[in-house]
């Protein structure tokens, strides 16, 4: 499992406080409107909006949250964000990835130069990590949802390329343009899913030892706690040590 996967299930056990998670439900309410804004406000016809619409109930935001994004999105008066992407080397050398929404470009650059400069790493051109990176699609289910055969014959009959199970949940990961479908037929087998989206996998992911790797995750946390950085990800991996240590 590396470095986004990691941080995020480390993230999630140590549970969020108030102000973060009013600050993540920020976040994905931007990625409602802008997606409604982007295509049709009706997710069965908008796979992005449908994504972003997952994204948000898997970390329990209210109905009320989600249909007023949706309806700022129709509105004059929704903001004009941005979509960059920022690519970077952090401390030991691991390629990071950063996904931003943003309605200052100026500023936003600015203050991830500044992060990965304290971190003693920095921030590079785009496309100088990326391809280390795969651009795939995830659809995400909970265990429960079907055990590690059932859900690999169902993947691979849905057009999936790769499924990686554990305790956590199954990952079915397909071809970028094949998320739509994949997912449609993965639902219609095992139900809703708890994510659809478009990642990026690290093609081999980086060991590091435990001092790195305490750094690289403070460097993650910061990243993800910045208004415009909609995503993280990355290709290092932590000791199981460090994960426990880190989650405890």
């Amino acid at each position: 499992m590396a470095g986004h996967s990691q941080f995020k299930n480390i993230m999630h056990r140590k549970g969020r406080q108030d102000a973060q998670r009013s600050k993540l439900f920020s976040k994905l309410a931007r990625e409602i409107t802008v997606s409604a804004k982007m295509g049709v406000p009706d997710p069965a016809m908008n796979p992005r909006l449908r994504a972003a619409i997952l994204a948000a109930r898997a970390e329990n935001m209210p109905k009320d949250n989600i249909e007023r994004a949706i309806k700022k999105s129709q509105g004059g008066d929704a903001e004009n964000y941005e979509e960059i992407r920022y690519e970077g080397y952090g401390p030991g050398g691991a390629a990071i990835i950063i996904e931003a929404m943003t309605d200052n470009r100026n500023r936003t650059a600015s203050d991830i130069r500044s992060f990965f400069t304290k971190a003693g790493g920095n921030l590079a051109e785009t496309g100088a990590v990326a391809f280390m990176f795969d651009r795939l699609g995830l659809v995400e289910y909970d265990a429960s949802a079907a055990d590690a055969d059932a859900m690999l014959e169902g993947a691979i009959e849905a057009g999936a390329d790769d499924v990686v199970s554990s305790e956590s949940g199954h990952e079915v990961y397909c071809a970028d343009t094949a998320l739509a479908e994949v997912t449609k037929a993965l639902e219609e087998r095992f139900g809703e899913a708890r994510k659809s989206a478009l990642v990026w996998k690290a093609q081999t992911p980086v060991a590091v030892d435990d001092e790195t790797g305490e750094k690289l995750m403070k460097l993650m946390e910061t990243l993800e706690d910045h208004d415009d950085v909609q995503n993280v990800y990355a290709n290092f991996e932590l000791s199981d040590e460090l994960m426990q240590r880190l989650a405890s």
